[in-house]
């Protein structure tokens, strides 16, 4: 998986997956081309969090601290972003692909977020099926950032799940129609 490569270690994690019937390309492009804010649940969560909470593609994710740090055609993009999640404006810091390995700025964490696709996965009919994984890493660089990252998590970390879920699901939707 291209995530191991930016972060094989981590402090926190979640993982969250569906099964999609359409072809690994329809999904890929599914992803692409999907606009997250169709949901109210996320464009109310990230306003809640001081992000814009429109066309929220992953183009336009580009725009924001968010970056892509790899992508596999049809298999894997990993997106990357670091800074101080815990804080209201979140300190984010400027990482890209070329230099995310390296960070390690006490008092900071960095976070991977990818999705995953697995293709023709086995079914009981003829029309194929795509099992698409999104998993969300996060590395606190030392002790102070873990512990305040932990207590910050312990809030966050169910709606980030149903950030995740509700993303998925539009990809479904999209993909299947």
């Amino acid at each position: 998986m291209l995530i191991d490569d930016f972060m094989p270690v981590y402090d926190f994690s979640e993982k969250h997956d569906i099964v999609i019937r359409a072809s690994a390309e329809d999904v890929a492009r599914a992803l692409e081309t999907a606009d997250f804010s169709e949901s109210f649940i996320v464009r109310w969560l990230l306003r809640l969090r001081g992000m814009s909470g429109e066309n929220v593609t992953l183009a336009s994710l580009k725009n924001t601290k968010f970056r892509i740090l790899a992508e596999k055609l049809n298999e894997e993009i990993v997106i990357g972003l670091a800074g101080k999640f815990w804080t209201p404006g979140g300190a984010m810091q400027d990482v890209d692909a070329a230099n995310f390995k390296e960070f390690a700025r006490a008092g900071f964490a960095k976070a991977t977020w990818n999705f995953m696709l697995q293709g023709e996965i086995p079914v009981t009919n003829s029309s194929p099926q795509t099992l698409l994984t999104t998993e969300t890493r996060i590395q606190c660089m030392d002790e102070k950032s873990r512990k305040s990252f932990g207590f910050y998590w312990t809030f966050i970390q169910p709606f980030s799940g149903w950030i995740r879920n509700e993303m998925l699901a539009i990809i479904k939707k999209k993909a299947e129609n």
